[in-house]
């Protein structure tokens, strides 16, 4: 069976990870969340005092890049691969409310963007790749056979953002989350480097009224019509 790249683009909390995931387990691809990767960036920022709600020293950051190494590693009790950062694994602090107030504004940096693209491309390479963030489809893998745009409405995904966080014990309110959504999707959409945009070719899934077994069911017919 011919073997394909799958590009997933989309607003934050739209599920992106959770489907990636799930399709790379039934494909027996490799699978990368270039978020977590973003994320890791903003942890090793935060840690430094690089960046806050209302501060980012940019120039430190970028004179710090070299030092920072990221590495995906596979763990078969979750079935899926954790973010390390300098041979940490940050898979949980990364996951917070804090880190999602600040990546936004990492990810606005050019030279991270650059030195996560060219990480990125490097893996995805062989093809038989399942990878999802912001600019997957437009600049990671503009040739990628199938693309995909998830969307949702804000509120929908502040809800789900929201349960989650609430699940892991984090102490955060509905308004807060929502408040957080919403300065990401506009960072995200109007930055000068890679904005969020749907990729020529991508096929746009709404997937607010949508189940995730719907969702998935949907995307793994659109693969079955590339392979």
């Amino acid at each position: 069976m011919k073997k394909i790249t799958i590009a997933i683009d989309g607003f934050s909390s739209t599920g992106k990870s959770t489907l990636a995931k799930e399709l790379a387990a039934t494909l027996g691809y490799v699978y990368v969340d270039t978020g977590a990767m973003y994320r890791a960036v903003t942890y090793f920022a935060m840690q430094n005092e690089y960046v806050s709600e209302d501060f980012l020293n940019k120039e430190a950051l970028i004179s710090q890049l070299p030092n920072v190494k990221l590495q995906f590693q596979f763990n078969s009790n979750l079935g899926f691969a954790e973010m390390y950062l300098n041979g940490e694994n940050v898979e949980q602090p990364i996951r917070t409310i804090e880190v999602s107030r600040n990546v936004s504004k990492i990810a606005e940096i050019s030279e991270v963007r650059t030195k996560l693209v060219e990480q990125q491309q490097a893996m995805g390479k062989d093809k038989a790749i399942v990878m999802d963030g912001r600019d997957i489809g437009t600049v990671v893998f503009p040739d990628a056979e199938l693309k995909i745009f998830m969307n949702a409405s804000a509120e929908t995904r502040a809800q789900r953002r929201f349960d989650e966080l609430i699940e892991k014990g984090q102490k955060v309110t509905y308004d807060e989350v929502l408040e957080n959504v919403q300065q990401r999707d506009y960072i995200d959409t109007h930055r000068e480097d890679s904005p969020l945009v749907k990729a020529e070719g991508a096929i746009e899934i709404n997937n607010s009224a949508l189940s995730k077994r719907e969702q998935f069911d949907l995307v793994m017919n659109l693969i079955q019509e590339k392979v």
